[in-house]
């Protein structure tokens, strides 16, 4: 059946053998639904046509989203969407709009043409060449004030050391009274000096108040224009929130502002996050709800060029982002039957910890991956809680460092206060030999030429996408890792490349990211669903670990190969 909708795309495939879900997406943590798969990969299609024809999505990258949806007939298609402002329209991908057109609307045209106004005003006035030459002229009485006074304070210092002399010499050769004489006549001279230098400073700040009077005077035009333009477009901006209106699957709708205002960002700032609403997963559902279509499923992949600080990779699939998104889609998705949050549930129920070393002082175990290190927000089941059951007696903190959930491998337990202080010190100064070992989903080229090297890439939180971490070379902290390549391997038809990282710092995700982002390896770890594609688990492992044990000082080295 012919379906008039401008948006609604059906399949080119057959899909009656595929069954519908039962759920919708948890959009923060998914595997892509077979229909969703289908749908990106039908998609695909149609961008390499957009980038060879119309748009450049290569050049630029965009976060492209899927919606499976069931329209009032009982149709089964999609809808595409594209995170960022809808600017042209695309003879051949129906795009969904955005969820606020007001950048086409009246009134956003007469206030944005009154601001470039007032910009251009501002530029008018800034070309006037008597501000330079102010400028320049208070420049350089700031250079010959400092260089007189200093001269004078120079000069001030030289007659000092001459008083002084004088005083000294005074007081052995001349009598009382004409010593009592002399000393008046040199204090004169002191306060003499004080006076000149004084003066001196006066007479410069009269000539430079005087001249940043005049700058003043051509600048205070400008500033209340400026001022005027902040207003206008704080104004406008407050408005512009307004306008953008999300509704759910029960029709109610929800401002921007409103959505943001008990979070964080808004509290902080007292605005919503730059560019939230233009994702594609929010204008999808959006467009969804207004055309009365149920949303079954829904997948977001990246298309293009890698950005330069997160880790996106051309076609594979991401989950929506927490900082823009999450507040935005809580409300979408209220009404609506979704999947449960799978990091809400422990994966770890069956996952037993190995000990490899255990004295009086300390233990060393083998942590399966899946398992916390410590209790998080909602599942409590870790590597503490379970210390805390198996050392019933022992005192202090038990860890000592910790592991990423998903991460396997050797970690060190305190059994002591006294045992914890020293392990921490070990790993606080870096005297902690560690050797972690990962199976890389690929052959990076990097090797072509190399069998070991250093990935040295600062890290820093993204802030709009919590827990990951992204490359930032202007806040991002020191994290340096030393790489060594074991061996290339097969499975079926895909090269793997099993490597040792050791890592110098200890930045959270420090090894992934270095493995994923393109000026690392750009190789994601196998299984890595925050960086790359999910697997049965992440192939990273910490296998070793050299430290000295913290009552006899003995180097002790532990070994726990990686069952991968």
């Amino acid at each position: 059946m012919q379906i008039n909708d401008p948006c609604f795309t059906s399949f080119n495939a057959e899909i009656n053998t595929f069954s519908l879900p039962q759920l919708f997406t948890f959009p923060f943590y998914y595997q892509p639904h077979p229909l969703c798969l289908l749908a990106s990969q039908e998609l695909q299609q149609l961008l390499e046509q957009v980038d060879a024809k119309e748009y450049d999505f290569n050049d630029n990258g965009k976060m492209i989203g899927v919606l499976l949806v069931e329209t009032k007939a009982g149709d089964i298609g999609y809808l595409s969407a594209f995170s960022g402002k809808v600017t042209k329209h695309f003879a051949s991908i129906n795009f969904v709009p955005d969820v606020d057109d007001s950048i086409n609307e009246d009134f956003f045209k007469v206030e944005q043409r009154a601001i470039n106004k007032l910009n251009d005003q501002v530029r008018q006035l800034e070309k006037n060449p008597e501000i330079g030459k102010l400028e320049d002229i208070i420049f350089q009485l700031n250079t010959q004030a400092n260089q007189e006074i200093s001269q004078c304070q120079k000069q001030a210092s030289v007659q000092k050391k001459s008083r002084k002399a004088q005083r000294a010499e005074a007081e052995k050769t001349l009598s009382k009274e004409a010593f009592e004489a002399l000393k008046l006549t040199l204090a004169k001279e002191s306060v003499s000096d004080k006076n000149e230098l004084k003066y001196l400073k006066l007479a410069w700040q009269e000539k430079l108040d005087s001249a940043q009077q005049s700058l003043n005077m051509l600048l205070v035009e400008i500033k209340s224009i400026k001022d005027q333009r902040s207003q206008m477009s704080s104004a406008l901006q407050q408005r512009l929130f307004a306008q953008y209106q999300f509704l759910n699957i029960e029709q109610e709708t929800k401002s921007l502002t409103d959505i943001f205002v008990e979070t964080a960002f808004h509290q902080r700032y007292g605005v919503p996050p730059a560019g939230a609403g233009d994702c594609a997963a929010p204008k999808l559902l959006q467009y969804a709800f207004k055309e009365k279509m149920k949303p079954l499923a829904m997948a977001e992949f990246w298309w293009g060029k890698s950005p330069k600080s997160e880790v996106r990779q051309h076609k594979n699939f991401y989950t929506a982002c927490i900082g823009k998104c999450q507040p935005i889609l809580t409300h979408m998705l209220t009404g609506m039957e979704v999947d449960e949050n799978p990091m809400l549930k422990a994966s770890s129920k069956n996952k037993v910890i190995d000990i490899i070393y255990q004295d009086n002082d300390m233990a060393v175990i083998d942590k399966p991956s899946e398992l916390l290190s410590v209790p998080g927000k909602e599942i409590t089941d870790s590597v503490y809680s379970r210390m805390k059951l198996l050392f019933p007696y022992a005192t202090g903190p038990l860890i000592v460092h910790r592991l990423d959930m998903s991460t396997s491998g050797l970690m060190v337990i305190a059994l002591t206060k006294k045992a914890h202080k020293k392990l921490q010190q070990q790993f606080i100064k870096r005297y902690v030999e560690k050797r972690y070992v990962a199976l890389l989903s690929g052959y990076p080229e990097q090797m072509n030429a190399n069998n070991e090297g250093v990935i040295d890439l600062p890290l820093a939180g993204d802030f709009d996408d919590r827990p990951r971490q992204m490359v930032c070379f202007d806040t991002g902290k020191v994290a340096e890792t030393r790489w060594q390549k074991v061996a290339v391997e097969l499975k079926g038809q895909q090269t793997l490349t099993r490597v040792y990282l050791f890592p110098k710092t200890g930045r959270t995700h420090q090894l992934r990211v270095h493995c994923a982002h393109q000026l690392g390896f750009n190789t994601p770890i196998v299984g890595d669903d925050l960086y790359g594609k999910s697997a049965e688990r992440l192939h990273l492992h910490a296998e070793k670990l050299k430290l000295s044990h913290p009552r006899t000082n003995e180097l002790m080295e532990f070994i726990a190969p990686a069952k991968f």
